[in-house]
């Protein structure tokens, strides 16, 4: 059980960070001719964020 918590937790952090990230980019009413322009950066910026929170977390 205490080989699970590692990787549940960074799941967990993933999916609510990404998802914020998702609500945000979705409802700024960006008008761009490729979304991921917006998208990438904010991929990039959820995979830092969730490392740095688990390494802060997980002691």
């Amino acid at each position: 059980m205490n080989k699970m918590i590692g990787p549940l937790r960074r799941a967990s952090i993933y999916g609510l960070v990404s998802y914020a990230g998702l609500v945000l980019i979705n409802n700024s009413e960006l008008d761009l001719p490729n979304m991921w322009i917006a998208y990438l950066p904010m991929f990039i910026g959820v995979y830092v964020l969730t490392q740095w929170l688990d390494r802060k977390f997980g002691g």
